[in-house]
């Protein structure tokens, strides 16, 4: 053993030291021992210039790549790749990895060629000296293989420079890199050879057209999209990512001779990843290490191989040095023994070794102490010390937890619901099962010889909207059964974990989750010696289920056969510190002997209870709200029974959590709480203020409450599901792969908006298919503004009126929230806060976007569900639909209350478009350069468009005249996530509030200068403006907050009872803003749309009009 794991110890440190180990057959690669290239030989050449791409290169056999056989084509690119499918214009240049096209990178990187800087060569070589040269390549790195290749695709970079953007670089000006690519196909295989000549790599970083400064290259492979009926990310592996891998290029191996790297990029075996070659520079082929003794610190290495499943990734996390950059893990492989060559994805071919890395700021190389490691051909990760983010530990949150990072650490939380406390998530009101096991030895009364047993069964059933718990413990001695028959405390705890929750307090698996160690000792007053139950609880298995294995060691009293016990009522005060919870009681039982000669004789008996229950609490959350220091568990009801004949002790409690107890309050009197509410029993019971409750399904459930059935999977849980069981992950215990995606899907079953990969800590949109919506995917650390596309489930009950009630007068902000629109009356600047009422229901909708119209009283508002557009009128009546027709996801919404018109923006179709106010005359203004329109506003006085599009590869502020003139930027530079927008007629300022800056800012359109109003917000979505105010919603808080201009500070916030997402904000003007335009008298005198433009307007026509009598003019 000692020798095995010191040979693995040695040839991990030659691994993770390769660039040091520069002495390899031939020594450096010279640009002479390049596969030759050029005109005379046949090469096409690609055209000079900055991000460009070749005509297809068809080939003569097929290219097999990943898990695909078929490629008949490739394309060359400036900037380093070889594409298996042409490259969409907007992926031309590099930026988020991976991309839609299948890509073969030896140097990803912004390259230039214009004005004859440098050349890029391919070509296919049919010839056999360079097939065989690429056969002895691929023979080096892989010597247990027999491949003999009968094509060869051969590209060749010479002398290209990097793109220096804006400002040039000097350290940069004149170097040049020179590398190659070679994909070498027989009719079985594919491989990959990377040649980087001596002095070929003179840079190593190109400036980054996205990040707008120098970023690092990549050496990587990416499957490109795949699925049919849904597209997602393929398989991908990132192998050099930062300067000092692409340093390291030129100056080691995994094929044994320097500069030259090997790939086994299609064949059965990559089905799952692209395999590296692995042998070691230096040594000969077949040749073994000697045995070593000593032990080695290994030093993280800067230069492996990341193999990951099917996730989105992007390099831009892969760079190191950056406060929220992310290094991938490195992964080398010990050489596998020359006999073998089995089939499989990368971690069944040989033993991996994982070496997990993150980067920060001013981050030392770290050392790392490996003891020992077996031969287990099981993968090892060895993490540093280094602050745990999400971005790696994603697999430790429930499926149904999302994790956040914090300053010190991460957290994980359970979504709307489910409960839990993030690490383990179950479905809220649903009914649990507790499987464990029970051994014992107990001494009975003044017996001397214990009672011994083990391996007994311990099934618990808990009717989680209730706080009732069922325990039944099988195969209990009946010389101990009834002895036993007092502790109702054993499954009392399981009672604990899931007791009713009273507002504000929180019961066992909300702050455990299921997963802790708890001692108790009970003592038997008048009774010699005390009885000890330690019990650990071990989290949800495979089968859903908790786990519990019980101890039970000391002494009982003897209770006489066939005798009952009855145990009243009780309290027990929890007592609360960190990860620490402790209790003591002194409780009273009744013993009720068998009845004799007419009599049945009963006692009273008295035990003291003391407890301690230890578990791990997520400490890095400081804005987590604090457990109350000391919470009463009510038990309303204890039954206990011994079956002698089937030897099964029974448990039974019913729970509540709440606060000390002084009297009753009305609150404790809620059927929620004591258990006579009538839910089904896969429903949760929601208090309401007194006796008042609702009942509602858990998830996976439907129904009215009173009654619930099961639903059928969606097609997102169908997905998740086939995806786990793939890759062997299909049990909730284990850990997810690295590196693969899971979707999430929301409470009902849909795809969640927001889908982020748990590796990499990147987030993305997606539509109601699953489908990535472009633009969208953030670093780590953002989260994109996603929107739900589906409408919630309408739960059975009283139908809720649809019918508008009207407004009393006065200014009011009107706010959406999913299916309603609520108002909040204003009294100058303040919210009237008590008087904020529902406005509109539409519970089947999702409304996004709102405006007003100040004319004729009327609210505007967008809904993605359906999708559609609809109105209804401040002083009553039903709400219209105006527009549901040709819509993909329209999100703003704005009004010309002088010219009688609304815009909005869609961020499906990628357009903004005008109407009249009833929704006729339909024009699209614009529908070119738009990624994820949102916010939209007009200045009707001056005739003035603005928009935001917060497309995460170029976030932008634009304008334009109402009529589709003069469009230009307004802002683009330091903008993260421009969400909101508004503008103030009275101040002519526009404002904005972006969620990935944090930032609320202020311009006047026609001054250059911008205003940082406030930093630190939460995260805002929508915005508007009333007097010296910005009023915004936020997602994190579920507020709508106002935010004085004048002092740059939030003075007051507003939460609705119901905490669901907030969306879009207006302010219902009581009287119109002064000012007229050139459409405000006889529609300017245009027959159709009137379009305001700075001093005139526009006569448009609408779209699709063939046949009617309009007039364009200006």
């Amino acid at each position: 053993m000692l020798a095995s794991s010191s040979r693995i110890r040695a040839a991990w440190t030659r691994a993770l030291l390769l660039p040091l180990l520069l002495a390899g057959p031939g020594g450096c690669l010279s640009r002479q021992e390049l596969f030759p290239f050029g005109p005379g030989q046949g090469d096409l050449e690609l055209e000079d210039g900055d991000d460009l791409v070749s005509p297809a290169l068809e080939l003569s056999g097929a290219l097999r790549f990943y898990d695909r056989s078929d490629i008949d084509s490739v394309y060359v690119t400036t900037n380093g790749i070889i594409a298996t499918s042409e490259p969409p214009a907007k992926e031309s240049h590099p930026g988020l990895f991976p991309p839609t096209f299948g890509a073969i990178g030896p140097f990803l990187a912004d390259l230039d060629t214009t004005d004859g800087l440098g050349k890029v060569y391919y070509r296919e070589d049919l010839s056999p000296s360079i097939t065989q040269r690429a056969a002895e390549c691929v023979h080096r790195g892989f010597p247990e293989i027999s491949f003999q290749p009968s094509s060869a695709v051969v590209v060749t970079w010479e002398s290209v420079a990097p793109y220096q953007g804006p400002s040039r670089d000097l350290d940069q000006e004149g170097k040049r890199n020179t590398f190659q690519a070679v994909l070498a196909s027989s009719d079985s295989s594919s491989y990959a050879i990377f040649l980087y000549p001596e002095d070929g790599l003179q840079f190593h970083t190109t400036f980054s057209k996205k990040e707008n400064h120098q970023v690092p290259a990549v050496v990587a492979f990416s499957q490109g999209s795949v699925g049919f009926l849904w597209k997602s990310n393929g398989a991908f592996n990132i192998f050099a990512n930062d300067r000092e891998s692409i340093e390291n290029l030129a100056k080691s191996s995994n094929s044994g001779q320097q500069g030259v790297w090997v790939f086994e990029i299609g064949s059965p075996a990559t089905t799952n990843g692209v395999v590296p070659a692995d042998v070691i520079l230096g040594s000969e082929d077949g040749a073994e290490y000697d045995d070593e003794d000593e032990d080695y610190d290994l030093v993280t290495t800067r230069l492996g191989l990341e193999d990951v499943g099917t996730t989105p990734f992007s390099y831009k996390a892969l760079r190191r040095g950056g406060a929220d950059t992310y290094s991938v893990p490195s992964v080398l492989s010990p050489r596998r023994a020359a006999t073998e060559r089995p089939l499989g994805p990368p971690t069944e071919r040989s033993r991996s070794f994982q070496l997990a890395v993150e980067t920060f700021h001013q981050q030392h190389p770290q050392v790392i102490d490996v003891d020992e490691v077996e031969e287990t051909g099981v993968v090892f990760s060895y993490n540093t010390d280094s602050r745990q983010t999400c971005a790696n530990n994603r697999h430790q949150c429930s499926v149904h937890a999302e994790c956040r990072d914090y300053a010190t650490g991460f957290c994980c939380s359970c979504v709307a619901g489910y409960t839990g406390n993030g690490r383990q998530c179950v479905a809220e009101g649903s009914p649990q099962r507790v499987n464990g096991k029970v051994k014992g030895r107990i001494f009975v009364g003044s017996s001397q010889t214990p009672v011994v047993f083990e391996n007994t069964d311990l099934h618990s059933y808990v009717v989680m909207n209730h706080g009732r718990s069922y325990t039944a413990i099988s195969t209990i001695p009946e010389t101990v059964g009834y002895s036993l028959l007092p502790l109702a405390p054993v499954g009392g705890i399981i009672g604990w974990m899931f007791a009713v929750e009273q507002d504000g307090f929180k019961n066992g698996f909300s702050i455990t989750g299921g997963e802790f160690t708890r001692q108790a000792e009970v003592t038997f007053v008048g009774h010699p010696g005390k009885l000890v139950i330690k019990q650990r609880f071990s989290g949800i298995d495979e089968h859903g289920h908790l786990t519990i294995d019980t101890e039970l060691e000391g002494h009982v009293p003897q209770i006489p056969f066939g005798s009952s016990v009855h145990i009243e009522p009780y309290t027990e005060l929890y007592h609360y510190s960190t990860s620490v919870i402790t209790s003591s009681s002194t409780r009273e039982y009744t013993v009720t002997e068998p009845e004799r000669e007419g009599a049945a004789p009963s006692r009273v008996y008295t035990y003291q209870w003391r407890q301690t229950i230890t578990f791990q609490e997520c400490v890095h959350d400081g804005s987590r709200p604090a457990l109350p220091s000391t919470q009463q568990l009510s038990v309303d009801s204890v039954f206990v029974l011994y079956n002698q004949e089937e030897r099964i002790l029974r448990y039974a409690l019913s729970n509540s959590i709440g606060p000390v107890r002084e009297g009753s309050p009305d609150a404790l009197q809620n059927p929620c709480y004591i258990g006579t509410h009538g839910c089904d029993t896969n429903a949760a019971c929601r208090p309401g203020p007194r006796t008042q409750f609702t009942c509602e399904c858990s998830i996976g459930f439907r129904g009215d409450g009173r009654t619930c059935y099961e639903v059928e999977k969606t097609r997102c849980q169908h997905e998740r599901e086939h995806i786990l069981g793939a890759a062997g992950a299909a049990d909730p215990q284990r850990p997810i792969p690295p590196g693969l995606f899971v979707p999430e899907c929301d409470a009902d079953g849909h795809y969640a908006p927001t889908q982020c990969h748990g590796s990499t800590g990147y987030c993305w949109c997606v539509d109601r298919d699953g489908r990535e919506v472009e633009g969208t995917r953030t670093r780590p650390g953002m989260t994109p503004p996603c929107l739900s596309t589906v409408a919630p489930p309408i739960h059975q009950g009283p139908a809720v009126p649809t019918a508008v009630i009207p407004l009393p007068p006065g200014t009011h902000l009107l706010f959406a929230q999913t299916g309603k629109i609520e108002r909040l009356p204003l009294e100058g600047n303040t919210m009237r806060k008590t008087e904020a009422k529902a406005f509109l229901h539409v519970p089947a909708k999702v409304i996004i976007g709102l405006a007003f119209d100040c004319v004729d009283k009327m609210v505007y508002w967008t809904d993605i569900t359906e999708p559609s557009i609809g109105r209804a009128s401040l002083h009553g009546g039903e709400p219209t639909t105006i527009i549901r027709q040709d819509l993909g996801s329209p999100e703003g919404i704005a009004v010309d209350h002088l010219g009688r018109n609304i815009f909005w923006t869609d961020s499906n179709l990628d357009r903004i478009e005008v109407a009249k106010l009833d929704g006729t005359q339909r024009r699209v203004v614009f529908e070119t350069d738009l990624v994820n329109p949102r916010g939209i506003v007009t200045d009707s006085v001056r005739g003035n468009l603005y928009w935001t599009d917060w497309n995460r590869d170029n976030p932008k502020i634009e304008t334009s005249y109402m009529d589709g003139t003069n469009r230009r930027i307004l802002v683009q530079d330091d903008l993260g996530l421009p969400n909101g927008l508004t503008f103030d007629a009275f101040s002519s300022q526009l404002c904005w509030v972006d969620a990935g800056t944090s930032r609320a800012e202020c311009l006047n359109p026609s001054q250059p200068s911008r205003r940082k109003v406030l930093e630190g917000l939460q995260y805002p979505f929508a915005v508007t403006s009333y007097g010296k105010n910005l009023y915004y919603t936020d997602w994190k808080m579920n507020s709508v907050v106002a935010l004085d201009l004048a002092i740059s500070k939030e003075t007051d916030a507003f939460q609705p009872h119901k905490q669901t997402r907030l969306y879009g904000i207006t302010t219902a003007l009581s009287q119109c803003p002064q000012g007229h335009n050139y459409c405000s008298v006889n529609n300017g005198g245009c027959t159709h749309l009137c379009l305001a433009t700075p001093g005139s307007r526009t006569c448009r026509c609408p779209d699709n009009t063939l046949g009617v009598d309009c007039i364009e003019r200006k």
